[in-house]
C-alpha cells in the first residue's frame, strides 16, 4: 500500500543571499578578530563548519540543480588542485624549511584583521556554494 508522503513547504528566505551576507559577514567580523588558530578561533571555525555541513546534509536548504554533466575544461582545474596538494603533501611530511608550504606563505597577509575576516567571509561563501550543491 503507497502513502502518500506529507511534504510541508517551508519558507526559506533565511537562505536568501540578502540574509546570509550579513550573517556571514558578522561572523566573519568576528572571526578575523581572533588570533589564529587559538581555542575561539577554531570553536568559530567547528561551530559555523558543522552547522553548514548539518544544512548541507539536511533537506532544509533548497538544492541547486547539478549539472548533467561536467564540461571537458573542468579537467583542467584538477591539475592546478592536485599540483598544490602533492607540494603541500610533499613539504609538510619531510619538514623542508626551504620550500615553505603555500599556508606559510599565506601568513604575513592573514597577520591583519581585514585579510583575516576577507578570508573568513569567502570561506563561509565557499561552504555556503557546497552547501547549495
Amino acid at each position: 500500500m503507497d502513502r502518500p508522503e506529507l511534504v510541508a513547504e517551508v519558507d526559506r528566505a533565511w537562505a536568501r543571499p540578502v540574509v546570509l551576507a550579513p550573517a556571514f559577514a558578522l561572523i566573519a567580523l568576528v572571526g578575523g578578530a581572533l588570533p589564529s588558530f587559538s581555542l575561539r578561533a577554531n570553536l568559530l571555525v567547528l561551530g559555523a563548519g558543522g552547522a553548514l555541513l548539518w544544512l548541507g546534509m539536511s533537506a532544509t536548504v533548497p538544492k541547486r540543480p547539478a549539472p548533467a554533466r561536467l564540461p571537458r575544461a573542468s579537467a583542467w582545474w584538477l591539475l592546478p588542485v592536485g599540483l598544490f596538494a602533492v607540494v603541500e603533501g610533499v613539504t609538510f611530511l619531510i619538514g623542508s624549511r626551504e620550500y615553505p608550504t603555500l599556508s606559510r606563505l599565506a601568513d604575513p597577509l592573514l597577520e591583519h584583521y581585514p585579510a583575516r575576516a576577507a578570508a573568513y567571509f569567502g570561506w563561509l561563501w565557499a561552504f555556503w556554494a557546497l552547501v547549495r550543491r
